[in-house]
């Protein structure tokens, strides 16, 4: 998810601000549901599968705006 961002960065981040870790590990479980549904591990109906692919997005938004606010 941050890929052009230093790991340094992130991970000081992680260990500094609680909500942004909440947030970042949130993302990673919207993000592995996602991705065992599409691929047929996790059998989910489509909108509910939308939904998470919704709820992700929000969040990788939300920590990028973080990011920003707390390296820049």
């Amino acid at each position: 998810m941050f890929e052009d961002q230093s790991q340094q960065d992130v991970e000081s981040l992680m260990n500094s601000d609680r909500e942004f870790r909440q947030l970042y590990q949130q993302h990673k479980k919207l993000d592995k549901k996602v991705a065992d549904a599409e691929l047929g591990v996790l059998p989910m109906d489509p909108d509910t599968v939308t939904q998470w692919k919704r709820e992700k997005l929000a969040a990788k938004d939300q920590l990028q705006r973080m990011y920003d606010a707390r390296t820049h």
